[in-house]
């Protein structure tokens, strides 16, 4: 017997301090895992540490990798998040919240397996 078919959430817009995840405001910062959107207690890069990205390298095993929407602007993500990441053999893209907002969309339905950690702008 196969396994269901996959129905990763869309996201079909950002702004404002929040997503509209699958027609539903979500207010503040994304992350999706395993086709689950959840809130993200994060605002900026600057803040970011591992532990905010432990429920994707709780699932490592399911995702290729994380796209990381890092705000308003592009930035390196510290350190510490990339070697996380490395650690747990899961690859990493960053860039702008809305550049990541649009590749996670064209790659969740190409049915990929990846996580998505977006601030909210």
């Amino acid at each position: 017997m196969r396994p269901p078919p996959r129905q990763p959430p869309s996201i079909d817009a950002y702004g404002a301090g929040g997503f509209r995840v699958s027609g539903r405001r979500r207010e503040g910062s994304l992350l999706i895992v395993a086709d689950e959107p959840m809130s993200w207690a994060v605002s900026s890069m600057e803040t970011l540490t591992p532990q905010d990205l432990q429920p994707i390298l709780e699932r490592a095993r399911d995702v290729e990798f994380v796209l990381l929407g890092t705000g308003q602007a592009q930035a390196l993500p510290p350190r510490p998040i990339r070697d996380a990441l490395r650690e747990a053999g899961v690859g990493l893209e960053f860039m702008d919240t809305p550049a990541a907002a649009r590749l996670y969309n064209v790659l969740a339905s190409e049915g990929r397996r990846i996580a998505a950690a977006l601030i909210a702008i």
